[in-house]
């Protein structure tokens, strides 16, 4: 179990390219559990908001990395299937092809644009430098992406280096499916918009109601939010629905992708 956990991390590490080893994740996750932990205390006076409040800070590390993920996975949505078109006549053009060095081509070529060039550089880096097995590489790259389409693009680079399969018809067929998909896949990132929004909206009428009564009697709203034990359990909850609101909205969007 311990061992399928750090290999999920790595993993998403790898894939958003934001914290480099496992122990420096682990480090930061328990100072910020320690952080809110104390801000709990000095905040809300209660076991309650010792709990929620480190919770909330201690998951802050592992919610990054999966808003990173989604964020990645929106602007290189779009970008896939030309650079699987660009894969693909390499692919064409070479005689009796391996796909290592296809895949090199295609990167080296200087036609893959920004924001999917550096998704298939780490593919090549991991494939042609033997960073880690075959698996791996394209286990990381499907994670990455997030999509579908990717895991059947995955597949056959995996049938290619491991079988030797060739893969050229079948790349074909992916990519006159994936052109017919185009416009259900402008409609699938207007709705992750919209739960991306939606999940942040609870937040911002919270603070612009509390704002507007801090703006029309300052002391007396001090006292009933911050100073007596009713107000800060009332702001504890709303920070708790926010919180499974936000959690809400990052599932809804790695359901959708």
């Amino acid at each position: 179990m311990l061992r399928r956990l750090i290999r999920h991390l790595e993993d998403m590490m790898a894939a958003t390219r934001f914290i480099r080893s496992a122990g420096a994740f682990a480090v930061l996750t328990l100072l910020l559990l320690l952080s809110g932990m104390i801000a709990g205390v000095w905040v809300f006076r209660s076991l309650r908001g010792v709990m929620i409040l480190g919770g909330i800070w201690g998951s802050l590390p592992y919610l990054l990395l999966r808003l990173r993920l989604i964020s990645g996975r929106l602007r290189t949505r779009l970008e896939f299937l030309p650079a699987v078109e660009i894969f693909y006549q390499q692919l064409c053009l070479t005689h009796r092809p391996n796909i290592r060095l296809v895949l090199d081509d295609a990167v080296s070529g200087g036609r893959l644009l920004y924001p999917i060039k550096p998704v298939f550089e780490q593919l090549n880096r991991s494939l042609s430098a033997g960073a880690g097995s075959t698996e791996d590489a394209l286990r990381i790259f499907s994670l990455e992406l997030g999509h579908v389409w990717a895991d059947y693009f995955a597949n056959m680079l995996r049938m290619a280096l491991q079988e030797g399969a060739d893969i050229t018809v079948s790349l074909k067929e992916l990519i006159t499916d994936m052109r017919r998909a185009q416009l259900y896949d402008q409609k699938a990132r207007n709705r992750l918009l919209e739960i991306r929004l939606a999940s942040f909206s609870p937040l911002l009428f919270l603070a612009l109601f509390i704002g507007i009564n801090l703006k029309l009697n300052y002391e007396n709203t001090m006292r009933a939010y911050f100073m007596e034990a009713e107000g800060r359990n009332m702001l504890l909850h709303a920070l708790l629905l926010q919180f499974g609101s936000f959690l809400m909205g990052i599932y809804l969007s790695m359901k959708r992708m």
